[in-house]
């Protein structure tokens, strides 16, 4: 069929019955019986042993056992062991300079780098993610690690009489300190894992997690100055201790060392001019250049053979040994110390692991389980604890690399962690003399696509103005707060802004588009016409306890309503009408006695004059005057709900009869909502508006049975559609036709 030029209309046309929900049940069928197993069958299903059932809870929670059978070597092999050596290659660079961000010795990052990723390999089901150290979970490590064992609890009279921090005492006692802290935070989330807990982090909006990285890597820049500059400033807690670094920072500038800040701009300088010639031809490229591997090996050997150290006293990283530690039982004793960290911990580091999870997946085809990641996590970083290893989280840096490598499954995590267990038996002791200057450079360049999400600003501010204010409001906090009172905050008014939305739904009046059964907003568009006489109203959202009284009052504002003013008019009219009543009866009986007088002083009069009974006309009662003159108008007076609206020179009378309530938005009752519709039923019969339900969904209809809704409303009040419920009310009043002309629209 031909319409707009180009654009072909379609159309179809639909014979029913109008349905009602009884007609709904009848024609569908509806039935008593339940698909869902109760509750006894479920937990008498989980605890049946049998063969199917123990396999797939096997490979449920150790998903190696349902991938790695199904392995091809032909297809994958290749790609994974490239994709394992470029990661493990990041690994060595990132592993020592994050290490510093959480205030441990570099040689701690080399094993969070290492065993972790073995135990995600055997539980994870995101086939690209890279775990290990982050720079925003090292950066929270670090500040408990800090907060707990500051250089003043450490220091001691050293041989001129001078203070001096116990450097070997202060690093193992944050080593456990990080444990500790790792081990309960990876408790907490394998907790929430079992109990499938997993969606939590979907109340993490990506506003949210994008606003609070952001701000976590201006606490990780600002963290890493002092190695830039060769200063030592103060140690700041608590609120606002980013801006007291700062300050104190610009303050020692003076003294800064030249040699570490000559180091520093040369290796700033050579990362970031190899990194964008990485990005400008990716493409091209088989492997990116690794050049954070090659400025460490490079300042490394120019350092120590060229004995820069001991000239310019350049700060290194010192004793790395070689070897692996004996697992170790972190202190549990800890724990009281460390819960709120440990639970931001967590939270954060399974948020950034399951966002970018999720991205690959969608990207490749392939389901993430989102309580099994959190469980993976959890036993990451709980196995990783014992090992002095601190909590780990998915890097987005390694994670892009190893899919532009042609990763396409974990066992590239193997071959990295395989190069990491290489390094840190041999190779890691000839790193002793790298500059930790050097480190914090390869910091520094890696939030770069930390920095980037700046430009989230002026997009949501486009798009959608909530968000911007969230993300604004999280990155402010977070860098004004610290990161744990900042992750609370923004979480909190995350939520705030959700509730917000709940409380304030968009209410609308609807119209009918000419010759269809569609009803639109008569606010957005121009053509939908009301029905004369109709009211059709709708929320956005879901009516519940939050926004009941809300709904109410728009319904009464919108349809022009007022209930409890009717509700008193009518009241005033009937007692008026009381009144009226007993004045009216009063008068009848005045006039009556007032009449057989008349008719005793005619009889006298006639008697007297011609002595016969005649009666004289000009005397005679108006029985009709006399009602109307009383001011009798009959009982059924009462003044119609009615609206003048004048359009196209034409006035026009509407009086509104009924009102439909179009609640196919709302996803669920309660008892607040039940009860206010009880309400809304009762109090607009008594000003003779009837209320109609549409569009209510099959969960909702059977939610209102459950709350006996039906005891007071006839289900004959609950249609499919909103053109169900006009066509009834139509056909109810005789004007079935109206709905093909509506020459006139009620006012609001």
């Amino acid at each position: 069929i031909e319409g707009r030029p180009g654009n072909p209309v379609h159309r179809y046309a639909v014979h029913r019955d109008v349905l009602d929900e009884l007609g709904l049940e009848e024609v569908a069928q509806k039935g008593t019986w339940s698909i869902k197993p109760t509750v006894g069958e479920k937990l008498k299903e989980s605890l049946r042993c049998s063969v199917p059932s123990l396999k797939h809870i096997l490979l449920t929670w150790i998903p190696i056992l349902s991938w790695l059978p199904k392995y091809s070597f032909r297809e994958n092999i290749l790609g994974d062991v490239v994709s394992g050596c470029s990661v493990g290659i990041m690994h060595l660079p990132q592993g020592m300079a994050y290490a510093l961000l959480a205030s441990l010795r570099p040689v701690y990052g080399l094993y969070t780098s290492l065993f972790p990723v073995l135990v995600y390999v055997v539980f994870g089901t995101s086939r690209h993610v890279s775990i290990g150290t982050f720079a925003v979970i090292s950066i929270m490590v670090g500040s408990v690690t800090e907060r707990l064992a500051p250089d003043e609890a450490f220091y001691f009279n050293g041989t001129n009489g001078s203070l001096t921090v116990n450097i070997d005492a202060r690093d193992a006692y944050r080593v456990q300190m990080a444990c500790s802290v790792t081990l309960l935070s990876g408790i907490f989330q394998i907790l929430l894992g079992v109990v499938r807990f997993g969606f939590v982090a979907t109340y993490l909006s990506e506003p949210l997690v994008r606003g609070y990285t952001t701000g976590a890597a201006c606490h990780v820049c600002v963290s890493q100055l002092k190695y830039l500059f060769g200063v030592k400033p103060a140690r700041f807690t608590g609120p606002f201790s980013l801006i007291y670094t700062i300050v104190d920072i610009c303050r020692l500038l003076p003294q800064t060392r030249v040699p570490e800040l000559v180091v520093s701009l040369v290796a700033l300088a050579v990362l970031i001019v190899v990194k964008e010639i990485n990005a400008c031809y990716s493409k091209k490229l088989p492997l990116p250049v690794p050049i954070e591997l090659i400025v460490v090996i490079g300042a490394t050997i120019i350092i120590h053979f060229c004995g820069v150290r001991e000239d310019y006293l350049i700060d290194v990283v010192g004793e790395i040994p070689s070897g692996l530690k004996a697992p170790r039982t972190p202190d549990v004793t800890f724990f009281s110390q460390l819960i709120g960290d440990a639970i931001a911990v967590a939270i954060v580091s399974y948020a950034i692991t399951i966002s970018l999870g999720k991205t690959f997946a969608l990207k490749y085809g392939y389901k993430v389980d989102s309580n099994q990641e959190l469980i993976a996590v959890g036993l990451s970083n709980t196995i990783g604890s014992f090992f002095q290893c601190y909590a780990v989280t998915a890097s987005l840096s390694r994670s892009l690399v190893q899919e532009s490598t042609g990763g396409n499954t974990q066992i590239a995590g193997v071959v990295s962690s395989l190069l990491m267990l290489i390094m840190v038996i041999r190779i890691g002791s000839l790193f002793e003399d790298l500059p930790k200057a050097v480190l914090s450079t390869i910091v520094f360049v890696n939030l770069k696509g930390m920095f980037r999400q700046f430009m989230d600003v002026p997009l949501l501010w486009k798009t959608n103005k909530v968000d911007l204010l969230v993300w604004l409001v999280t990155f402010i906090s977070t860098v004004l707060f610290n990161l744990d009172l900042g992750l609370a905050l923004s979480v909190g008014f995350s939520m705030l802004t959700f509730i917000f939305k709940t409380q304030l739904p968009h209410y609308s009046i609807l119209g009918n588009v000419p010759s269809t059964d569609l009803y639109l907003d008569t606010e957005a568009f121009k053509q939908v016409k009301e029905i004369p006489g109709i009211k059709i109203f709708r929320s956005s959202a879901t009516i519940c306890f939050t926004n009941a009284e809300l709904y109410l009052e728009a319904l009464q504002q919108r349809s022009g309503l007022d209930v409890r003013k009717l509700q008193m008019e009518k009241k005033k009219r009937a007692k008026q009408e009381k009144m009226a009543k007993k004045e009216v009866k009063k008068s009848l009986n005045k006039e009556k006695n007032l009449s057989m007088h008349k008719d005793v002083a005619i009889f006298l009069t006639n008697t007297s004059s011609n002595g016969f009974g005649h009666v004289n006309s000009a005397y005679q009662y108006d029985a009709t005057t006399s009602e109307i003159d009383s001011g009798c108008h009959g009982e059924n007076n009462l003044t119609p709900i009615s609206y003048e609206h004048e359009k196209d020179g034409r006035t026009c009378m509407s009086v509104t009869h009924s009102i439909i309530l179009d609640i196919s938005t709302t996803g669920f009752v309660d008892t607040v909502t039940v009860k206010m519709l009880k309400n809304i039923f009762g109090d607009f019969a008594d000003v003779d508006v009837d209320i109609y339900l549409a569009g209510c969904q099959a969960c909702v209809v059977e939610q209102l049975e459950k709350a006996a809704f039906f005891e007071s409303i006839p289900k004959t009040r609950l249609f499919v559609t909103v053109h169900d419920a006009v066509l009834h009310i139509l056909r109810k009043l005789g004007q079935t036709d109206i709905i093909l002309d509506a020459s006139c629209d009620t006012q609001m």
